[in-house]
């Protein structure tokens, strides 16, 4: 019998994180970076605090929980997500996904240099397949290099992506299990919109609320109640049903989901180095994360 639930919660995380990138280049349209995280961070803080009190889960975690909150919080929220969200003021949705998947590059490696991951010949090629996919990117936009708003958005997302490295070997490196993920989350999504809040009032030059448009604004919910509340529901979920190898195959479809969206609703140009830049580093990307059980059926006791 099939399992409408699980096929939901995987259609959920595919769809709706293949389309965070282009939500949020809508929303940094006509609203400045900063404003986009943090309220998108502090509206899924209030969604989530209202779910913990229905459900009376509600309560204190201790300051040293508190403490890896704030750590995970500042690396892949803060970091990770605010700076991503600032590139996309100048790079466009599309190159934006397609660099962010390098992410398990930059955990591979870091947690080879940390001793908690083997090196393997497999997950060098796979390493070297990615890099050839970034020449390609780059080989593509050299001249938008000299634009410096451009150049700094690429630094931002590389900055972006160290983040994100850097909150998963955090939490590999210390084996932090939670019991009550949601409690957490409302830790990390309240402290993270607090601090991008105050990073919106003194690093936005301009924010006349009255500029901000219908459909900046509209993208910006979106992404703070699907984005960042229900497909976290949705990627949790699906991860009791089956592994976390198989749930992790989702990452490249959401690159693959952005990019068609991108040239879609954006008219993003998509040249042909940009979709072999793509192949070779979803190809690499896969290598590096590729094991036996990752299409075996396989169920997790929740």
């Amino acid at each position: 019998m099939k399992n409408y639930k699980l096929i939901f919660a995987v259609l959920t995380v595919a769809i709706v994180w293949g389309t965070t990138f282009l939500g949020i280049r809508i929303a940094v349209e006509s609203i400045p970076a900063w404003f986009v995280a943090g309220i998108r961070q502090f509206i899924a803080a209030i969604i989530m605090f209202f779910i913990l009190i229905y459900r009376k889960e509600f309560k204190w975690i201790g300051w040293k929980n508190l403490g890896h909150q704030i750590v995970f919080s500042t690396l892949m929220l803060i970091v990770a997500n605010g700076m991503t969200t600032v590139a996309e003021e100048n790079v466009t949705s599309s190159l934006t996904s397609l660099i962010s998947a390098c992410s398990p590059i930059v955990v591979f490696l870091g947690s080879v240099a940390i001793g908690i991951q083997k090196f393997s010949f497999k997950a060098f090629f796979g390493v070297l397949l990615c890099f050839s996919g970034i020449l390609f990117i780059f080989w593509d936009g050299l001249a938008d290099m000299a634009n410096p708003d451009y150049r700094m958005g690429i630094i931002y997302l590389f900055i972006a992506i160290v983040g994100w490295a850097s909150g998963t070997i955090f939490t590999k490196k210390l084996n932090i299990q939670s019991k009550n993920i949601s409690l957490n989350l409302f830790y990390q999504f309240a402290f993270a919109g607090i601090v991008q809040l105050c990073f919106a009032f003194l690093f936005s030059e301009n924010y006349n609320f009255e500029n901000w448009s219908v459909k900046s604004i509209s993208a910006m919910l979106y992404l703070a109640v699907f984005g960042s509340v229900a497909a976290f529901f949705a990627f949790h979920y699906a991860l009791t049903k089956i592994s976390p190898v198989q749930v992790s195959i989702l990452a490249y479809v959401n690159t693959v989901i952005s990019i068609f969206l991108s040239w879609l609703i954006l008219d993003e140009s998509i040249s042909a180095k940009f979709i072999i830049a793509a192949v070779l580093i979803i190809l690499g990307v896969f290598i590096i994360n590729y094991n036996r059980d990752l299409f075996r059926r396989q169920r997790i006791e929740s």
